[in-house]
């Protein structure tokens, strides 16, 4: 697997891809998840792959000529950049509790542009891949096509905590050979557009913890085709620890070969 760094923001292949190797561009990074963490872990995720992956943080080049060289669009991001700053990366009231009393609150805004989203959906149409990780369900908030080649939106999630990710769709090539786990994470809960037998994972509180009374489980991933490509979620990735959950590694591998039709 070769990589581009993130640092750079670069969008063009990468310099030290591998021969034959497919393409895949990973947006990654947010006020809340660092993309150091998200590319480390990925990378374990991808190794052995025979993929070559540019890391980007820079959501505003997001479009057709961007995604041109790729097979497969990776995003690990919120829908939000906060142009005024803000005093913490959390969103705690303690950030403002001592010497930064007087700090403005931070005001977000959306960046996603509708010729973006409308980029990303002729790109799927076209053949390709589209892989949106974790908390990559809230960009559908602010994009009606978006959440439309993505299949869902965001409602929210409690602080980390432990639950358990059940496979409910044995039969799906995603899934073959995976088993439940449990991880200690952001248990997303969000809307589901689609079918629902498209859906592979569902999340659970095991202790009987809700969520704006929601209930303790949630949906946790699915995969479709849209036009000629394909598209998988998968909500499971605040930490680093939880996308290393040795299940949840053969899943996201798998996900990516899938979205390759690589099986």
């Amino acid at each position: 697997m070769a990589t581009a760094a993130a640092g750079a923001g670069a969008l063009g292949p990468s310099s030290t891809a591998q021969a034959g190797g497919k393409r895949v561009l990973a947006l990654i990074g947010d006020r809340y998840h660092n993309a150091d963490y998200i590319r480390v872990a990925l990378d374990r995720v991808l190794e052995g792959l025979n993929v070559a992956v540019d890391y980007t943080i820079d959501y505003d080049r997001l479009s057709r000529d961007a995604l041109r060289n790729y097979a497969l669009f990776l995003c690990l991001r919120d829908g939000m950049i906060w142009p005024g700053g803000y005093a913490g990366p959390d969103a705690y009231p303690y950030q403002q509790g001592l010497e930064n009393r007087d700090f403005p609150d931070a005001r977000s805004q959306n960046w996603l542009k509708e010729e973006q989203a409308l980029a990303l959906r002729d790109f799927v149409t076209a053949g390709n891949g589209f892989y949106s990780l974790h908390n990559n369900s809230h960009v559908s908030l602010s994009s009606k096509t978006y959440r439309e080649v993505m299949g869902g939106a965001y409602i929210g999630h409690p602080a980390l905590r432990p639950f358990k990710v059940r496979v409910v769709n044995t039969s799906h090539p995603i899934t073959q050979g995976v088993h439940d786990f449990m991880v200690d994470d952001e248990q997303h809960y969000v809307e589901y557009d689609k079918d629902r037998k498209d859906i592979l994972l569902e999340a659970e509180n095991i202790d009987g913890l809700t969520f704006q009374n929601l209930g303790t489980k949630s949906i946790a991933g699915w995969a479709y085709d849209y036009g000629r490509g394909r598209v998988v979620f998968t909500s499971v990735g605040h930490t680093i620890h939880a996308l290393w959950n040795p299940e949840y590694v053969k899943l996201q591998k798998r996900a990516v070969q899938w979205l390759l039709k690589e099986i």
